[in-house]
Order: structure tokens, then sequence, then C-alpha cells
């Protein structure tokens, strides 16, 4: 096992991360300025306000791409595992 090997296997789970992640903080981010910039246009600045449609996009986003995020974990998985006999040397 070489240090390019440990490099680019913790470039891969990084990516996988930011990959799996990106559609969940992606719905998040979409949702709250959607909100901040109602509650700039009506001035009303409850805190509440911007916590539940949050919450429900990001169990939504969760909902529709959980298969695709599933895929992509038991993909780098599989990879991982397959690559087991090069780090057992």
């Amino acid at each position: 096992m070489t240090t390019d090997f440990v490099v680019q296997m913790g470039y891969q789970a990084l990516y996988t991360v930011i990959l799996v992640a990106a559609p969940l903080l992606l719905a998040g981010l979409i949702v709250g300025l959607a909100i901040g910039i109602f509650q700039a246009v009506t001035q009303i600045h409850e805190m509440t306000l911007t916590f539940v449609p949050k919450i429900l996009a990001v169990v939504f986003a969760l909902i529709v791409f959980m298969p695709w995020m599933l895929r992509t974990l038991l993909g780098f998985t599989i990879r991982l595992y397959s690559m087991l006999p090069a780090i057992v040397k």
C-alpha cells in the first residue's frame, strides 16, 4: 500500500461524500434562498418560517434521491472491497 493509493482512496471517499450530500444540500439551499427573498420582500422575519420548509424540502429530496444515493454508495463500497487484496499486501 503506497501513499498514492491512500491519497487516491481518500479522494474517492471525499468525492463520494460530496456527491451523495449535494442533492440534499442544494434542496435546502434553494428553499432557504427562496424563503429569505420572501422574508426580505414582505418584511416578515419569523424564525420558524425558515425551518419547516427547509426540513420538508430535504426530506422530499431524500425520498427522491435515495435510490441514486444508495447506488452511488454501494458502487463505492464494492470498489473498496474489490481493492482489499491490494490493501492487504
